[in-house]
């Protein structure tokens, strides 16, 4: 980050805006204090008048098994249809088996952004998504930008993913050249791009919305980023685009007011590396990291293209919350430069470094749990459900509980982490209540060990952070102080009663100020990404273990920094958790996803 007036003014409004959006025992933030149905958001984007491709729902689910996606065993086993090379161009990386095929585009998205099954009650009935997102309001929108889809098109196209109706709409048509050169300069088989229409939650939840428009932009990023595995492909942040870039790219500097879309993230979609690459010779060197005119160029064309469609209306009226738009506006990604050696190295497409300083795969301890978890990827996936309720007597066993909390840790192997350019920052507050061999109390998980010394240095000195002796090695688990913390947890979660009920739950702590003092004010919206990342893989570990889970964005800030001695911004609660045994509502009836489609 460059110390100058604009920068310092930008991270002022982002940390204004986090202290004003929290939430205190004696008053919420700020949002209209009651629900505009009449006034409700569409929860489907529209983009009338675009060509819309149907895509063929998934009629068998051959792929691995949910575990298989982590361990580094899982190969799709499909001949697949390699991407022609455009003529005079470069070919597709070596061995690509990209989104070449409408099977495959069908299946990423029915595994990532798809819709689960509808919800009825009286009458009234809503949609559910792979992608969870607070209130099921879903702020956030999908894109492919893809080369020619045998069975679909014959020419690269940016496309929209239409949930309801799972098809791609066509927004632009591109020049093979433009797609080839973003490809070659990311190593890429093809993208998925993710926007945010804050309308969405704001119509709810008013100023805190933001937040929570950040936290389902890192749900989606999990969700696509497991579904590409089952594909046995993977998806990684692009960083050295900036959000400039990506409204160019996508058309959005077409849309305009309230309930206009927001540039969130890039993601190169990118094949299996060679057998004989080891994570250490994926780097890219000084010589062949990409210069940012190439790939800009290619954006700008991209970008002089007619769009085609134009966005439907969500509401008829709308309240207007302008600290949203400063904090969008402050936390914007700057393009780069081209002049910083770091802003030329793009680390997409291979291992982060700082995953492949990690161990390959799942640590040895996790071993025995194999072999009971034979539950499809997809399956689980797509059964996800938060839980409205919990029993308050459900019990989880130890090694249930241990692999739940190593899976949110970053390794070399992992389908989510691999593809996410940064340490972890984001460490975990555990309320555990009941967990079989482990004592009731409140824990710590640090998911950086080298951040050992700063949270041992901002903590209450009163917390002994002793180590259960049952905690594998490998996973940097203290028990802070043992107690009955349930009342406490839920007093913190806004007195909601699934906390207590919940067998734990989980406070993500963030290393908020000096992450955006030494990145910039961006990198606000990453830690949120990074905290709904963690929360996906938890909603699917829940599922995994035969429990379910539910993430809470309504809590008392600094509620839980006071019970943790905390001062300051050093770290800030940024999403909690709780995961437990549910207790289904009977009255609502569950629908397929997908009934509503004629596709005869």
């Amino acid at each position: 980050m460059s110390d100058t007036p604009a920068d310092a003014d930008r991270l002022d409004v982002v940390l204004r805006y986090h202290q004003r959006t929290k939430h205190h025992m004696d008053r919420y933030a700020r949002s209209q204090g009651f629900t505009d149905w009449t006034n409700q958001p569409d929860p489907f984007r529209r983009f009338e008048g675009a060509p819309l491709l149907r895509l063929a729902l998934p009629v068998a689910d051959p792929g691995p098994t949910y575990d298989a996606l982590f361990d580094g065993s899982w190969t799709e086993p499909t001949t697949a249809v390699h991407q022609a090379p455009v003529p005079d161009q470069a070919p597709p990386q070596a061995g690509a088996t990209g989104p070449s095929r409408a099977d495959q585009v069908s299946a990423l998205f029915y595994y990532g952004l798809a819709l689960s099954a509808w919800k009825a009650i009286q009458g009234n009935r809503w949609s559910l998504r792979v992608n969870p997102s607070s209130g099921n309001l879903h702020p956030t929108e999908g894109y492919l930008i893809s080369g020619p889809i045998a069975g679909l098109t014959k020419r690269p196209a940016v496309m929209h993913y239409a949930p309801f109706e799972h098809g791609l709409e066509v927004r632009r048509w591109i020049e093979p050249a433009s797609f080839q050169t973003l490809c070659h300069a990311f190593g890429a088989i093809g993208f998925v791009a993710l926007s945010s229409i804050h309308w969405r939650e704001s119509w709810k939840y008013g100023e805190r919305a933001y937040r929570y428009c950040q936290h389902d932009v890192g749900h989606a990023v999990g969700a696509l980023s497991l579904s590409a595995a089952r594909l046995d492909w993977q998806v990684s942040l692009i960083e050295s685009v900036g959000d400039a870039d990506l409204v160019a790219l996508l058309g959005l500097d077409a849309q305009t007011g309230i309930e206009a879309e927001h540039p969130d993230a890039l993601l190169a979609i990118v094949a299996p590396q060679p057998a004989n690459n080891s994570p250490a010779d994926n780097g890219l060197s000084d010589a062949m990291a990409p210069r940012t005119p190439v790939w800009r160029e290619a954006i700008e064309r991209i970008g002089a293209t007619p769009l085609l469609g134009e966005p439907n209306l969500l509401s008829r009226a709308h309240h207007p919350w302008p600290i949203i738009d400063q904090v969008s506006h402050a936390c914007v990604k700057p393009s780069p430069t081209g002049h910083d050696p770091v802003d030329a190295r793009e680390p997409s497409g291979v291992v982060p470094g700082h995953a492949a300083q990690a161990p390959a795969g799942d640590p040895a301890w996790l071993g025995t749990q194999k072999t009971r978890r034979q539950v499809s990827a997809g399956r689980l996936i797509r059964q996800r459900r938060s839980a409205v309720a919990m029993d308050g007597r459900t019990r989880l066993r130890a090694a249930d509980f241990y692999l739940m909390l190593a899976r949110t840790l970053p390794t070399a192997s992992h389908p989510v982490w691999r593809g996410w350019p940064w340490p972890a920052c984001i460490h975990l507050v555990l309320f555990v209540h009941r967990v079989d061999g482990l004592t009731p109390g409140l824990y710590l998980l640090m998911r950086r060990p080298a951040a050992e010394d700063l949270l041992r240095g901002l903590f209450s000195g009163k917390f002994a952070f002793s180590r259960p002796l049952s905690a594998p090695e490998g996973l940097s688990l203290y028990l802070l102080q043992a107690g009955d913390y349930r009342q406490a947890a839920q007093a913190i979660c806004c007195h909601q009663d699934i906390v207590e009920a919940g067998v734990f739950a989980v406070a993500m702590l963030a290393e908020l100020e000096p992450r955006l003092t030494a990145r910039g004010p961006w990198f606000y919206r990453r830690l949120f990404w990074e905290t709904g990342l963690i929360g996906q893989l938890l909603y699917l570990e829940a599922e995994a273990a035969g429990v379910r889970a539910t993430g809470i964005g309504c809590f008392f800030d600094d509620a839980l920094h006071t019970l943790l001695g905390l001062e300051g911004r050093a770290m800030q609660s940024l999403y909690h958790f709780t995961v437990g045994g549910a207790v289904d509502d009977t009255r609502l009836r569950t629908l397929e996803a997908y009934a509503h489609l004629d596709r005869a």
